[in-house]
């Protein structure tokens, strides 16, 4: 196992940054993803810890040990590219076989290693086909088996899923966690899929124009997002501008939103007349007698349940869920809505406006 270290690391382009200033810890055995939409630089983190970059600020440390200027080869990381790069005129067993070879192992040892990673990913029966003859999954699988072969303390991924169908994505993240899980190995994991950061990781680092906007579990980033952008990003929620105006006997924050309707949420430091945004995910949303006055513009079954679009009061989109073994409602209908206030959160109003605040440019 392996853990990294960056210190202030930057990879400028001209006057271009594409990583900014970052300062990151990866212990051993962690399985990290990095999550951000596109070209906020998760790619050119990874690439800048692996070695294919140097960077042209800060330091990158390995087990301690400065590394900075040390390049891919001698870094002891493997790679799976977002493309699948197998060697098309090797059969599988000679794509496994490369990295050992390629570290001077005996024909012996190269055969038993990619015997070995190709049997972890269940692809020993496949060994003597060739990429051509496999499906996306399957190349990918072998892509994997070929960077576990390298014996690499690290394996950096990127975007290893985002080519196959969404029902082999889901089967093979699994597959990856468990493999790298029972190998002891630290991942870097890049995408700019939530539901694939969420199900996979131990911790999430979410970027956003080349700098890290905030890190925690999954159960963290999706329940106590430390700010607008990733209560947008990370899952989905309503957000609502409004003012501070006062507090509960209990502590609770009553918040003036547009038109004047007052809601509670949850407790906080904020003074009277700050200007606020609301988070209250769609599962935190409820029908009442009294509450925030709601018209339904679409209804759309999710499997599980009925996802409701509304149009409030407020002239803010609502979205709330209904259980699906219950009649939905019916477009043009009013409804009342309530907030779980314990499940809500309150963020200072972003300076850029909140518009700006959950771009993802």
């Amino acid at each position: 196992m392996a853990k990294i270290k960056l210190e202030h690391v930057s990879m400028r382009f001209g006057d271009f940054y594409a990583v900014k200033d970052i300062n990151l810890e990866v212990e051993e055995g962690e399985y990290i993803t990095i999550l951000g939409p596109s070209g906020c630089g998760k790619t050119s983190l990874i690439r800048v810890i692996s070695g294919i970059w140097t960077p042209t600020e800060g330091r990158v440390y390995i087990d301690d040990t400065d590394v900075t200027d040390v390049p891919l080869e001698d870094r002891d990381v493997g790679y799976v590219f977002q493309n699948i790069a197998l060697f098309p005129n090797m059969n599988n067993m000679k794509n496994v076989e490369y990295g050992p070879r390629v570290r001077a192992k005996s024909p012996k040892e190269r055969e038993e290693t990619a015997g070995k990673y190709l049997q972890l990913v269940n692809m020993l029966d496949r060994a003597q086909m060739f990429p051509f003859e496999l499906s996306g999954g399957e190349q990918q699988k072998v892509a994997i088996a070929r960077a576990l072969s390298s014996g690499s303390k690290i394996i950096m991924l990127d975007e290893p899923l985002s080519a196959l169908d969404a029902r082999v994505r889901m089967e093979l993240r699994y597959e990856i966690r468990r493999i790298v899980k029972e190998l002891g190995i630290t991942v870097l994991h890049v995408t700019h899929d939530q539901e694939e950061a969420m199900s996979v990781s131990d911790r999430i680092v979410l970027m956003k124009a080349g700098t890290v906007h905030d890190t925690g579990s999954p159960i963290e980033m999706y329940r106590e997002p430390q700010s607008v952008f990733a209560a947008y990003f990370i899952g989905e929620t309503n957000l609502l501008e409004g003012y501070v105006d006062g507090r509960t006997k209990n502590g609770w924050t009553k918040v003036r939103l547009r038109g004047g309707k007052t809601v509670k949420a949850e407790k906080t430091d904020l003074s009277n007349g700050d200007p606020v945004v609301i988070s209250v995910r769609p599962e935190n949303v409820y029908t009442a007698d009294d509450g925030l006055r709601a018209k339904i513009i679409n209804v759309v079954y999710m499997g599980t349940y009925w996802r409701v679009r509304t149009v409030a009061e407020t002239e803010d989109y609502v979205d709330y869920n209904v259980s699906d073994n219950l009649d939905p409602p019916k477009v043009g209908e009013t409804v009342t809505i309530v907030f779980n206030k314990s499940m809500t959160q309150v963020f200072e109003r972003p300076k850029e406006g909140l518009t700006e605040a959950i771009s993802l440019e």
